[in-house]
């Protein structure tokens, strides 16, 4: 495996060959995201690109174009294909500086997606943080349908998470089954739990929900912000193509848990393949571009 340090100013990233992934990313030496080991698997899909697909596919099932394809369950206990194609792929490095790195990797057609993809991820450490880019091309001679993001859990800082605070501008959340976490349909966050449209602490509340309805700014940005205690904090941006986001608190069924805040600029919803919402269709030679930035606060 390939790992890559890239370093500006109070800024140092390590990028893993691994599923494209973000290992760590550091701000005057204080981690900014849940980090992990530089071998072995990932755990939690922690930093890593999921395409063609982000979240659950139900059983991994879906018809396109009148095909019908199955992809491979990962998620047995949900009976669902989860985060796509890419996150157990070795990407291979495609171009480097002393503060950037990129990498690609291809997405085959085959009996469980319908098109060729070529798949490029780019970090880059900036005086004002980490800014990153994933671009899709079909390269096939077939369509294929299409939806990305990134995986990273944001650390705020010393703090347990129930004593982070979480500014989170979305309006609407996609409800899901308690079993299986597909979806149900929409609801208003107002008046609820998982309203964090005005900052406030997170408490023992758990979240493992898309959200949409989101606030931009007047450049069409949007941006979720978390904040520790102790007055640091980390800060997630993304652009007007991310029109979900999904946060999740990392809860796990034993100790440790609620490491860190997962929050995943989405192109579409958990199961687009199948509900088809907000679903990119790639036709060949098309590309999609979709860009986001994590930076410290305090």
């Amino acid at each position: 495996m390939t790992e890559t340090s890239i370093a500006m100013g109070p800024y140092s990233a390590v990028v893993t060959s691994r599923g494209g992934a973000l290992r760590e990313l550091q701000h005057n030496g204080r981690d900014l995201v849940v980090g992990f080991g530089a071998g072995g698997r990932i755990p939690d899909y922690r930093g890593v690109i999921c395409a063609p697909w982000p979240n659950r596919l139900a059983d991994g099932a879906y018809e396109y174009a009148g095909t019908a394809f199955q992809a491979g369950i990962n998620e047995p206990e949900r009976g669902a294909a989860l985060h796509g194609l890419a996150t157990d792929q070795v990407w291979d490095v495609r171009e480097t500086t002393n503060s950037s790195v990129t990498l690609g990797c291809t997405v085959e057609a085959g009996p469980d997606y319908p098109a060729d993809l070529d798949l490029e991820v780019s970090y880059t450490l900036a005086a004002d943080g980490l800014h990153c880019s994933v671009r899709a091309a079909n390269t096939g001679g077939t369509a294929g349908p299409y939806g990305v993001c990134p995986h990273p859990y944001l650390v705020a800082g010393p703090a347990p998470l129930d004593e982070w605070t979480l500014e989170l501008p979305a309006s609407e959340y996609l409800a899901v089954t308690p079993d299986r976490l597909l979806p149900v349909g929409m609801k208003q966050v107002a008046g609820g739990s998982f309203d964090f449209r005005a900052e406030r602490r997170l408490g023992p509340v758990k979240i493992d929900h898309a959200f949409t309805g989101i606030t931009s700014d007047d450049s069409k940005t949007a941006r979720v912000r978390v904040h520790d205690p102790s007055g640091t904090g980390v800060e997630l941006e993304w652009g007007a193509e991310w029109a979900w986001v999904q946060i999740h608190t990392a809860d796990k069924p034993t100790k440790p848990d609620r490491l860190g805040l997962a929050v995943e600029p989405m192109t579409c919803p958990p199961d687009a393949f199948n509900s088809g919402t907000d679903l990119i269709h790639l036709q060949p030679g098309d590309t999609h571009t979709a860009a986001w930035a994590i930076r410290a606060l305090g």
